[in-house]
């Protein structure tokens, strides 16, 4: 893998995402199932990345301020447990606006943040790059669920894996334990993990969080649409499908789902999906974990809590766990 062409003195830029056809086959299996589903990662496009980063500012969508505000707050006791130059990788960077909150303070040796979306990355890179000049920053595009090749050319240091934003949550439980030992792996025994963890709270907070009244994560949800026309050459009709996001108590998880308003087909690289009125591809979902339940989690793939922190409402937590002994 050699890195392409630099924007900025500070910053490289790789790409490694897997082949086109792999891609459409992934989309096309996931719409060919019973319960019709696409995997969260065919958000990030342009505009799905540019849609997220306005979701965070919604006045709603508390989980980005109340972890910036832990970060910003405790960046002094964050940076002495991470220590100084050390290797920082964020699966899932989007616009790196919280590593900004902790760089001056814990110093690394290199950032390198993962997107799956080419474009939002290299532009993300190249700003922090100029903001930060002393700072090595070694994007990479990949889909971090699937490859970690690029591992191989990260310079030697304390690993440190930066996830942030409670995106841990999007992962079903099983799939979240094998990123966690995954994780555990790539850090070793000298490394570790700081990851935000949106908490167990009321069903109201969670519902207005996802159902925002300018109707942006609508729009965001809807994009998809866009995204599987383009990628699979599909004829959606984004008037014959609306938003649709509930909090799931039993299961403790948001779920976001694409309804089908009425009764069609649509024709989709040579195959009729048919959707019945009322019936959703499933998009999203988003777990919200108790301290002990993520506690139980950590500890089923070899990691420990060595330090928390919260807010004062204990809405969210960020959390530096560590291999076990």
């Amino acid at each position: 893998m050699k890195p392409a062409k630099k924007d900025q003195p500070n910053v490289d830029f790789f790409d490694t995402l897997v082949a086109e056809e792999d891609s459409q086959a992934d989309l096309l299996a996931g719409l060919l199932q019973e319960q019709k589903v696409v995997s969260p990662k065919w958000f990030y496009d342009m505009e799905g990345s540019e849609l997220f980063e306005a979701i965070t500012q919604l006045p709603e969508y508390y989980p980005t301020r109340t972890e910036i505000g832990i970060l910003t707050d405790n960046k002094n006791s964050i940076s002495e447990r991470l220590g100084v130059d050390s290797v920082i990788i964020e699966p899932g960077s989007g616009s790196s606006e919280k590593i900004r909150l902790l760089l001056n303070a814990v110093r690394p040796a290199a950032y390198i943040p993962v997107d799956i979306s080419a474009d939002f990355l290299r532009e993300a890179a190249i700003a922090l790059g100029q903001e930060f000049p002393w700072l090595q920053i070694r994007a990479v595009c990949a889909d971090f669920n699937t490859s970690w090749s690029f591992l191989n050319h990260l310079p030697s240091g304390k690993r440190i894996v930066f996830y942030p934003g409670s995106t841990l949550g999007n992962l079903e439980p099983e799939a979240a334990k094998r990123f966690l030992l995954r994780v555990k792996e790539i850090v070793g025994n000298r490394g570790g993990l700081l990851v935000g963890v949106d908490l167990h709270k009321e069903t109201a907070v969670l519902h207005a969080a996802y159902n925002d009244s300018a109707g942006v994560t609508g729009r965001f949800n809807m994009n998809l649409l866009k995204r599987l026309n383009l990628e699979l050459g599909a004829e959606f009709d984004l008037s014959r499908f609306r938003h649709h996001a509930f909090y799931n108590e039993e299961k403790q998880r948001i779920e976001m789902h694409l309804v089908s308003l009425e009764t069609h087909t649509v024709r989709c690289r040579g195959a009729n999906l048919t959707f019945e009125a009322g019936e959703s591809i499933h998009t999203e979902n988003s777990y919200k974990y108790t301290p002990a339940r993520f506690e139980s989690l950590a500890a089923s793939a070899g990691l420990q809590i060595e330090q928390s922190w919260h807010d004062e409402r204990s809405l969210f937590g960020v959390h530096y766990l560590s291999p076990c002994d």
